[in-house]
């Protein structure tokens, strides 16, 4: 970014700053990520990048079709899009021609998207009573019951600190400050309740691991050595991720799902998880409500 010789260089670094921060740390790594790929791929065909020809960008996709992911195609086409928004070039992604290739690919290779296997709360409970009063299961007890009751993405959880925890009267308010669907950082409170059940209850399992881990401040999910020591350190949300695999399998797609078995409205259940699309909802509905309303348990058989 230029500005006129007049303004001051530190408004202008500022705009630059402002530029960069745009977009997610991880959203920008993976446009770096995919140019090089483009620009490589560009490199080995001796054909010209910027701007790019909508040929070169349709036989560059054609030549990731079936190698690829089509959700990989596709990111690399917003990233070779970026690139030329930044270079101020209009995005060959645009064209009939791009557009129609993306579209044959999908059509040939694509596939329904997995869906992580839901873990309900027949199965939490049965989780939350397998772990024992050391110090890593109680830790991973409240990450579990927490996680579940708050609809968090991992890391959303791992990035929780005692600061953002407010006590009430009917369970605890956790202030979400960013996630993936609020990239403004203008935040997200989630109620937790207490819980019907005191072997299941996020509130308790929570304070029991607050009052292990000694935390008056700072990270509250924190790392635990083979010993049961437990340090400053935040875990991470790849740590999250071992945890839920171990002992369960998604937190927020079985909230959803039992939200939709139990009656609760679309709306609310998408408050609390933070989901944006309508369509991925629909898909837990579904699962939830397989035989709700199904003809087979309906005839008399």
């Amino acid at each position: 970014m230029e500005g006129p010789s007049n303004l001051p260089e530190s408004l202008i670094q500022q705009a630059q700053e402002y530029v960069r921060s745009s977009k997610s740390e991880a959203t920008l790594k993976a446009y770096r990520s995919d140019w090089a790929d483009f620009t490589g791929w560009c490199g080995e065909h001796a054909v010209q990048i910027l701007p790019a020809s909508p040929e070169t960008v349709a036989l560059y996709l054609t030549n990731l079709a079936g190698d690829k992911k089509i959700s990989t195609i596709q990111r690399r086409v917003a990233s070779i899009t970026a690139a030329h928004k930044a270079a101020g070039h209009e995005s060959p992604a645009k064209t009939e021609l791009v557009r129609t290739v993306l579209q044959g690919i999908k059509r040939t290779h694509g596939a329904p998207q997995s869906k992580k296997t839901p873990v309900r709360v027949k199965n939490l409970r049965q989780a939350a009573e397998a772990l024992t009063t050391r110090p890593i299961d109680i830790r991973d007890r409240a990450v579990l019951l927490v996680g579940y009751a708050g609809g968090f993405r991992r890391s959303e959880l791992a990035a929780i600190d005692w600061e953002q925890i407010e006590s009430t009267d009917e369970g605890l308010i956790i202030t979400v400050l960013r996630s993936k669907t609020d990239q403004e950082g203008e935040g997200q409170r989630k109620a937790l309740p207490y819980g019907s059940r005191s072997d299941t209850c996020p509130v308790k399992a929570l304070s029991d691991w607050v009052e292990t881990a000694a935390i008056e401040g700072g990270p509250i999910f924190r790392r635990v050595t083979k010993s049961g020591k437990v340090l400053p350190e935040r875990i991470t949300d790849r740590t999250i991720a071992q945890i839920i695999k171990k002992h369960a399998h998604s937190l927020r797609a079985g909230l959803v799902t039992d939200g939709f078995a139990a009656g609760v409205p679309e709306a609310v259940i998408m408050e609390q998880t933070g989901h944006r699309s309508h369509a991925v909802m629909t898909g837990y509905r579904r699962e939830a409500e397989l035989f709700k309303q199904n003809v087979a348990a309906s005839v008399g058989l």
